[in-house]
């Protein structure tokens, strides 16, 4: 279900909007929201606009709109369809009502007032069977790079801490491409492997024959 809402500058990660959390949420989100923060820090101008971060029983959601970064913190088993889809509802009815202004703003949370349309939208999304039958409408009319959630980078909050991996697309195709080229080195240590075995299994059956033969006669 979805547990928390934040709402930044990408530019600078100045805080516009957050969802009101009761004290039982806040204190049980309160190192993910730790995270989120560092998260902001980590976005760049070359940042996927589009990501999923593991953490704990958590997945820390982001989507990045005209400058704007809306972040949602869910159970890690809410799908991930639904996340998006919830922060795309977000990112429109933000842009509507206050995205000329995005730009000019200096005060944290100048538009505070956004946690009413937050509130009422997070409550369609907190469970999976109402938010399926009340957003298959706004589900419809998502994108298709939205719809398909194969194409949303996943990241582990413990790359960006402990290796401190990046949140930019470079970064991610790098990473893909060290895979596939772990991928072909090991499939060309076993073409290799197998060439050998066609090469000198053959003089290894004359050897151990041999040895058998030998065995045989002086025994």
């Amino acid at each position: 279900m979805v547990r928390s809402t934040l709402i930044v500058r990408a530019s600078d990660a100045l805080p516009l909007a957050a969802s009101v959390d009761d004290e039982q949420t806040e204190h049980a989100l309160q190192e993910h929201k730790q995270q989120a923060k560092l998260i902001f820090r980590r976005i760049t101008p070359n940042s996927e606009s589009r990501c999923s971060i593991e953490s704990g029983p958590y997945t820390l959601h982001y989507l990045i709109v005209d400058n704007v970064v809306f972040l949602v913190i869910a159970d890690k088993s809410y799908p991930r369809k639904l996340a998006f889809s919830y922060l795309d509802e977000l990112s429109k009815e933000f842009a509507l009502s206050y995205g000329a202004k995005v730009e000019t703003v200096r005060k944290p949370y100048a538009f505070v007032g956004f946690d009413t349309f937050m509130g009422k939208t997070a409550r369609l999304y907190q469970d999976t069977r109402t938010a399926n039958a009340a957003g298959n409408s706004n589900m419809d009319k998502l994108n298709d790079d939205l719809q398909d959630v194969t194409r949303i980078m996943t990241k582990n909050m413990e790359e960006l801490l402990w290796r401190g991996d990046s949140l930019d697309r470079m970064s991610h195709l790098s990473t893909s491409l060290r895979s596939e080229s772990e991928k072909y080195r090991k499939a060309a240590r076993n073409i290799n492997l197998q060439a050998m075995l066609r090469q000198y299994a053959p003089i290894g059956a004359v050897v151990l024959l041999l040895i058998i033969l030998l065995w045989w006669r002086f025994s």
